[in-house]
């Protein structure tokens, strides 16, 4: 099976991969999305000081997560990528659907919990899977594979919209998002009679160690880790609590809060889309950098709605806000990904995205929690200033490790842009 896209090929572990992703950003989006009808089930309303009850589900999500994404070296030297990643969509989906029959919040953290352990996989092996896959120009092919997150969450709001309005229990909802794990599974452990070695890609046992030690000793590399975190935390602080925010804030119906979502997250497949077909590899930092400039000056207009000026009255503002703010944050995490691989070939790609991610997952967390505690103390439109302070934070970071490349470039005689 073989899928032809201008000069990209896409094959069928592609498939396996973006129905991972979809499968992945759906179990994701499902509990914000249901969070106050969820809420108020389980005795955490959100508009009594709930939200940062709220806020911590994903803490302890992002806990499990990090501690398998790193053992995810080890797991794919040992089994392969391809049969982990087939296997951590079982986790996902088993503890989606105990997630679903929660009747108490600690049962539910629990769930989602073990939801993690899936998610930490698919979080730290799908992007080097791709690279395996494309070696040449990895990160057209990684921005394009990325964008299929964003179709996961347009399907999942969407439709966890339509039956909530219709009144259909958030229980269901959740159970039925568990079921995009099922296609992806089956591409990625269903039999096949040509399986490409590096499709099924193993790593020697006596490499992951050393090669993590050698990135973890680039300064370098520090940079590229502190980018990924602020920039991941200020795209998914955003998509967890735009449900909430907009029922909340504005007392929108649970439909309409889907397609709030659906704004942000289709602007963020056509950011990552075009980014994958138009931006070549050398462009990826400045990319990064006017897409994180855009998007400080995008996201304080939230500030701005139901304020004083005629065009931000209008409450199809909140929708342009919404979609334009998921362009811009949508080239950020794979773009960081392989720009930092590509600016520093000597060092292990695999291992440098799962560091990355190690350091991004976590960040997501506590971001999420902290627009939480802000919003119990000061209200929502206080925790969406998270945001734009969290990408003013990555211009910053991506201009000093521009700088140091040319400074480092200047002394060795030459500057690799990319």
């Amino acid at each position: 099976m073989h899928i032809q896209l201008g000069n990209m090929r896409f094959g069928r572990f592609d498939c396996a991969a973006f129905g991972g992703f979809m499968a992945y950003a759906a179990c994701s989006v499902i509990m914000p999305m249901v969070l106050l009808q969820a809420a108020k089930t389980l005795n955490f309303p959100l508009d009594t000081g709930g939200l940062a009850a709220g806020g911590a589900l994903e803490i302890g999500r992002s806990l499990l997560m990090l501690a398998i994404m790193l053992s995810c070296g080890l797991l794919a030297e040992r089994w392969g990528m391809r049969v982990v990643l087939g296997c951590s969509l079982i986790f996902l989906l088993v503890g989606i659907f105990l997630a679903a029959c929660a009747q108490a919040y600690w049962f539910l953290f629990l769930s989602l919990m073990l939801c993690g352990l899936g998610e930490g996989v698919i979080e730290g092996l799908m992007t080097p899977f791709v690279e395996k896959l494309h070696p040449a120009e990895s990160g057209r092919y990684m921005n394009f594979t990325h964008s299929f997150w964003s179709v996961g969450i347009v399907v999942a709001v969407l439709v966890a919209g339509a039956l909530l309005q219709i009144g259909c229990s958030w229980r269901l909802v959740v159970g039925l998002a568990g079921l995009m794990c099922i296609p992806s599974l089956w591409l990625f452990l269903g039999r096949s009679t040509n399986i490409p070695a590096i499709e099924n890609v193993r790593r020697k046992k006596s490499n992951v160690w050393p090669h993590t030690v050698a990135i973890l000793k680039t300064p370098r590399f520090w940079l590229f880790f502190a980018a990924i975190a602020v920039a991941g935390g200020g795209e998914y602080g955003l998509t967890f609590w735009t449900a909430s925010y907009v029922q909340l804030e504005f007392q929108f119906s649970a439909w309409a809060a889907g397609l709030a979502i659906s704004a942000f997250s289709l602007g963020m497949f056509l950011g990552r889309t075009s980014s994958g077909l138009l931006v070549k590899q050398e462009h990826l930092r400045r990319l990064i950098l006017v897409m994180s400039v855009c998007g400080v000056l995008v996201c304080s207009g939230f500030q701005l709605l139901g304020g004083s000026l005629p065009l931000f009255r209008w409450q199809g503002m909140l929708f342009v806000l919404l979609f334009l703010a998921g362009v811009c944050s949508a080239p950020f995490w794979p773009s960081i990904q392989s720009c930092c691989a590509s600016t520093l070939p000597h060092l292990d790609a695999t291992m440098i995205f799962v560091l990355l991610s190690c350091s991004g997952v976590p960040a997501c967390a506590l971001v999420t929690w902290l627009m939480g505690a802000i919003g119990d103390r000061w209200g929502m439109n206080a925790a969406l200033l998270t945001v734009p302070a969290c990408y003013l934070t990555l211009a910053m970071l991506v201009a000093v490790e521009w700088l140091t490349g040319k400074k480092s470039a200047s002394r060795d005689g030459g500057y690799r842009h990319v």
